[in-house]
């Protein structure tokens, strides 16, 4: 758009009453999560799938004090998890990953580490994507969730953020009762096959709508740059009795 153009469109605008202003995505972001945390009155944050701790800063940054608690089972992840913990007291990380099981798995390791996986990625991923080819496995241990966080150490004013890359399911096959507590979930979701054998966003829905949450907000996450299909959304889902 030509700056004569921009002028003109702000003049019309201005004209009535109203003005332009540019938006910050982060920013809209940040301020949709300070509602939620405000509504809900959170005290505990679940970070599953937490790679170098990028949710939990954001948390911090809005405001929000509580604890949370984030697992990474990916070693050069979970090491720059670990720094970026290191001066929060009411941050804890664990070098896990959570599933339906508990024992060993292996972790397929990323280029691009938002894409490390446990199970293999689809060629519908990579040709989206193709620096995210997967580089080497790594052997993991793998917990229940419900097995992690025993009843007496839970509190039931929790998010449970899971960024699993096509795992969300198996790990909240492990968590029913922590499902059954927590406030609100943030999942992503795939609206097409990006890893093979993982559930897609419908099922996903009705899943969580199965659990007695509601589609509180969607939020794009991942797109074919080459064509502009979106491929995954971040939903977050809150309990419906929390928002009655």
């Amino acid at each position: 758009m030509t700056h004569s153009l921009k002028r003109s469109l702000r003049s019309v605008v201005e004209a009535t009453g109203h003005q332009i202003r540019k938006t910050d995505v982060y920013s809209s972001q940040r301020l949709r999560y300070r509602r939620l945390f405000s509504l809900l009155d959170l005290n505990l944050i679940l970070d599953v799938g937490a790679n170098a701790g990028q949710f939990a800063t954001l948390c911090r940054t809005i405001g929000y004090r509580g604890n949370i608690l984030s697992f990474e089972p990916s070693s050069t992840s979970f090491q720059k998890l670990l720094a970026a913990a290191s001066s929060d007291p009411h941050w804890t990380v664990a070098g896990i990953a959570l599933g339906s099981t508990t024992g060993e798995t292996e972790i397929n390791v990323s280029a691009d580490s938002f894409c490390s996986s446990i199970l293999p990625m689809l060629d519908s991923h990579l040709s989206a994507a193709p620096s995210s080819g997967y580089l080497h496995k790594e052997k993991v241990s793998i917990r229940r969730l419900d097995d992690v966080l025993p009843p007496p150490a839970f509190t039931s004013k929790a998010l449970l953020k899971l960024d699993v890359q096509g795992f969300e399911l198996q790990v909240l096959t492990g968590a029913p009762r922590i499902l059954s507590q927590a406030l609100a979930v943030q999942l992503e979701m795939s609206l097409l096959p990006l890893y093979q054998g993982e559930t897609l966003m419908p099922e996903m829905s009705a899943t969580m709508c199965n659990h007695g949450f509601q589609l509180w907000d969607l939020e794009p996450s991942f797109r074919d740059p080459a064509t502009g299909r979106l491929l995954q959304v971040d939903g977050i889902f809150v309990r419906s009795s929390a928002i009655a």
